[in-house]
């Protein structure tokens, strides 16, 4: 098993964060943690709010700060690396079309994301394995696909307004925007069903997912019998 994930001194974007902003940054990380761990070892549905408040040594009360409910905890991992995502294409250089834009967005997600939580490994593995209950639970499974569609009207919003268009009349930022959802998809269950994550670090993940997204273009438009 993974060991927990663990907050940075610094947020995703590298700012510097307060001792106030620590501390509570801390908490919330350890509920995650605590969460993570549980519902790996006795299941999402056999795990109460409580135990995971109790694991962590605050009241309900306090959890509820953080989170809304059981859901949201058990996504939080993936919920702030697509934000973080979203915040690294909103970056990109304007030169860069929109398929670049995104792929090197996401690479820089993982390989940020996997420093920052002081053990590279610990962390990709930990996003992979939530990765892995969430397609085994329904319930999880559920409130995952919402967030996707979500982010995905983000992602074409964020597209749209990097090239000019609206995406109301013009298809592509949606359609660009579902289609690189579905690769990332299919990436993360090739690492957790297919073996193919040899290399458990971010280096490894990125490799795999680079190797899906070249396999795009021909899955598109080649012929599939040459």
């Amino acid at each position: 098993m993974a060991a927990p994930v663990t907050a940075p001194a610094t947020d995703p974007g590298c700012r510097v964060l307060g001792l106030r902003e620590r501390k509570k940054q801390r908490t919330r990380d350890a509920l995650v943690g605590a969460a993570h761990t549980l519902f790996l070892d006795r299941g999402y549905g056999d795990t109460t709010v409580d135990e995971i408040a109790a694991a962590v040594d605050v009241s309900q009360r306090t959890f509820f700060r953080y989170f809304a409910n059981k859901e949201e905890v058990a996504l939080a991992v993936m919920a702030d690396a697509e934000d973080f995502f979203i915040d690294c294409l909103r970056s990109r250089p304007v030169g860069e079309n929109p398929l670049q834009a995104m792929r090197a967005s996401i690479t820089e997600a993982w390989r940020t994301l996997g420093e920052a939580r002081g053990s590279s490994t610990g962390g990709v593995t930990a996003a992979l394995e939530l990765f892995e209950l969430i397609e085994t639970t329904p319930t999880l499974l559920a409130a995952h696909l919402r967030r996707t569609t979500e982010q995905e009207r983000v992602v074409a919003g964020v597209l749209a307004d990097r090239e000019g268009l609206d995406p109301a009349t013009d298809l592509r930022p949606r359609l660009l925007a579902a289609v690189f959802g579905a690769v990332l998809r299919i990436s993360h269950l090739s690492w957790s069903t297919d073996g193919a994550g040899a290399d458990a670090g971010p280096d490894g993940m990125i490799e795999l997912i680079e190797r899906h997204f070249d396999q795009l273009g021909p899955a598109l438009a080649g012929s599939w019998r040459d």
